[in-house]
């Protein structure tokens, strides 16, 4: 199917609009995600309807920790990406092969929205693999959820174009972006991205209203200076918000860095505490088991007002609320 975001050029090569990569793509060619091409002077998608992974979670696996906690999310996948990191948790489908096929099955809009339904998912995520290169798919599938009641998350990469927020900002509602470091060198060797899009993307998000929350995985010895988790924290904290959780979350090895070694407990910790003393208000450690780093406190007088167990959440009192002080809490409690 032809692909959305996108213009052709006078020799018959097209420019893809859909992230900040902005492919000219020669006839026959394909862009740097892998999965669109350029068919006969037009762009067309490979997985417009493909999915490669459907399933329930919590939604805290998102992770999302102010989005209707304690409910279930029905998750999508589909194939391709525009970052090709070497730490890539879900190679199998996010990078796809020099003979374009695309893993997955055919599936449309109303089959998904209907699947979500029938499991009783309180939302739907657009994650696995980067959803901005499955944008058609997640066009029409979040603007028709969306009439239906059932909000739409994204979990991404942060490096769309501003054409492509634009056409989904009416559609999303919550999104939670990697923010994988906080130097140009680290996106560019270990990514093939670069930090300053990514940065624009997270405060236009924000201006546009999505509840954004924001992931760093720690790598060992390449993304976990003392310095660049400071400039990393004071980012969220000055341009972002206090109150915009961040994630700080293990790494474990895989792709091509399948045999580097895992985040220390102690690595993570000492990143809360950065978090923490930047002045964020909401800092959680994951892929770990860790005391500190899985509480919501309330800000204003310490109370703990979620208290997690792996992906579980326990609330003390109302939804959102400190049962101590009244404090409301940033977040989407109920729809």
């Amino acid at each position: 199917m032809q692909a959305m975001l996108w213009s052709p050029n006078a020799d018959g090569s097209v420019s893809c609009r859909l992230c900040v990569h902005r492919c000219r793509v020669r006839k026959g060619g394909k862009g740097r995600c892998g999965v669109r091409v350029n068919f006969k002077g037009g762009l067309v998608s490979l997985v417009n309807e493909v999915v490669t992974a459907v399933g329930m979670d919590p939604v805290e696996k998102k992770p999302l920790y102010h989005f209707l906690p304690g409910t279930k999310i029905f998750s999508v996948g589909s194939a391709g990406c525009n970052f090709h990191c070497r730490f890539c948790q879900n190679s199998n489908i996010s990078q796809v092969p020099e003979s374009g096929v695309v893993p997955g099955r055919r599936v449309t809009p109303e089959e998904l929205i209907s699947l979500a339904v029938t499991n009783r998912a309180r939302s739907l995520a657009f994650t696995y693999n980067e959803p901005t290169v499955f944008f058609e798919l997640v066009y029409q599938t979040a603007r028709q959820a969306k009439e239906k009641g059932l909000p739409s998350v994204l979990v991404s990469n942060g490096f769309m174009s501003a054409d492509c927020l634009r056409a989904l900002h009416a559609s999303i509602s919550a999104a939670n972006i990697d923010l994988k470091g906080f130097s140009d060198e680290f996106y560019r060797s270990y990514c093939g991205g670069r930090l300053q899009p990514v940065l624009d993307n997270l405060k236009a998000i924000k201006e546009m209203g999505w509840w954004l929350e924001v992931t760093t995985l720690v790598i060992p010895g390449v993304n976990d200076t003392i310095d660049e988790l400071k400039a990393l924290a004071a980012f969220i904290h000055d341009e972002l918000g206090a109150d915009t959780p961040w994630h700080i979350s293990a790494f474990h090895g895989a792709y091509r860095m399948a045999d580097y070694p895992a985040t220390p407990l102690s690595k993570l910790e000492e990143a809360w505490r950065v978090g923490r003393e930047s002045g964020l208000y909401y800092v959680y450690i994951g892929n770990v088991r860790s005391a500190l780093g899985s509480t919501t406190f309330c800000p204003q007088c310490g109370t703990a007002v979620i208290l997690r167990e792996g992906f579980e959440a326990r609330v003390s009192g109302a939804l959102g609320e400190c049962p101590s002080c009244g404090t409301v809490l940033p977040g989407i409690w109920s729809l």
